[in-house]
C-alpha cells in the first residue's frame, strides 16, 4: 500500500488522538511525515522512531505553535527544507471548550478560534505556494460534524468549524486550476481524548453524570449509536490524499453515522 510513496504530509496536531492516527495511515501509503503537537518530548521522540521503523518513511517533528503564525509558517518552510517537496497538509489540531455563551471566558474564544480556524489559515497561505510550484497538492482540514451543525454551549468550537469549512470551500475555488485541492473531512463523534473531556465538561454544564452525557447527548446524535473508528477517517484521508481523489474539491465530506442526515 503505497499509493503515496515519496510524498511528503505535514499532520498538525499529530502526538495524540486523530492527528496521530492519521499521520500513521499516511505513513502507511509511504509518505514522508512532519509531525506536531504538544507533549512529554521524550513521548514524541518515541512516536516519531516508532512510525519511521514500522512504515519504513522519514519523520521529522516540529514543534509550532499552533497559535504563532511565525511558527506555523516556519513549519511548512521546514518540510520544505527537509525533503524538497510537500504534498498532504493536513490541518488537524484543535481544541475545545464547553460552557454556556454569557459564561464563555474571552480567553478560550480567542484560543479555540486561533488553534482551530487561524491556524489552518495560516498553515495554508504558507503551503499554496510550495503546492503551485509543483502543480500539485492537497490540502486536506480535519473539521466536524460540528462544521455543519451545532450544538449548544460549544459556541467558539461551532463557529471555528464552520469556519473553517468556509475557508476550505474559498480555498478550493482559487486553487482550482493549479493541481491543488482543498476539502474538509466532517467527522462524528470518535472516542479521543478531546471527546473524553468534552464528556467530563458537559455532565458538569449539564447538570448529568458522564454515563448520561454518552448516552444522552454525544451518541444520541449519531443514529448508529457508535464512535466512528479512526480507520474509517484515514479511510477518507488517504483517498482524497491520492490521485483517485483529484475531482474532490471544496467539499464538506460528513463521516458521522447520519448525524447530519436529518
Amino acid at each position: 500500500m503505497t499509493q503515496l510513496k515519496g510524498h511528503v504530509s505535514i499532520v498538525t496536531g499529530s502526538t495524540s488522538g486523530i492527528g496521530q492516527a492519521m499521520a500513521k495511515a499516511l505513513a502507511k501509503q509511504g509518505s514522508n511525515i512532519v509531525i506536531n503537537g504538544l507533549g512529554d518530548q521524550a513521548k514524541i521522540e518515541e512516536e516519531r522512531a516508532q512510525i519511521a521503523a514500522e512504515f519504513g518513511v522519514q519523520v521529522k517533528y516540529h514543534g509550532a505553535d499552533m497559535t504563532k503564525p511565525d511558527e506555523i509558517a516556519d513549519m511548512v518552510g521546514f518540510a520544505k527544507r527537509e525533503f524538497g517537496r510537500l504534498d498532504v497538509l493536513l490541518n488537524n489540531a484543535g481544541v475545545q471548550f464547553v460552557s454556556p455563551i454569557e459564561e464563555f471566558p474571552i480567553d478560550k474564544w480567542n484560543q479555540i478560534i486561533a488553534i482551530n480556524l487561524s491556524s489552518a489559515f495560516h498553515s495554508i497561505r504558507a503551503a499554496v505556494p510550495i503546492m503551485k510550484e509543483q502543480n500539485r497538492g492537497r490540502i486536506i482540514n480535519l473539521a466536524s460534524a460540528h462544521a455543519l451543525v451545532a450544538s449548544p454551549f460549544k459556541g467558539a468550537y461551532v463557529a471555528a468549524k464552520h469556519g473553517v469549512l468556509g475557508l476550505t470551500k474559498t480555498v478550493a475555488l482559487e486553487v482550482a486550476t493549479h493541481g491543488i485541492t482543498c476539502n474538509a473531512i466532517c467527522p462524528g463523534y470518535v472516542k479521543t481524548p478531546l471527546v473524553e473531556s468534552q464528556i467530563a465538561d458537559t455532565a458538569k454544564a449539564r447538570g448529568m453524570t458522564p454515563d448520561q452525557v454518552m448516552k444522552d447527548v454525544i451518541l444520541a446524535a449519531q443514529p448508529t449509536k457508535k464512535f466512528v473508528e479512526f480507520d474509517e477517517i484515514a479511510g477518507l484521508l488517504v483517498y482524497l490524499a491520492s490521485d483517485a481523489g483529484a475531482s474532490v474539491n471544496g467539499a464538506g465530506l460528513a463521516i458521522d453515522g447520519g448525524w447530519t442526515a436529518a
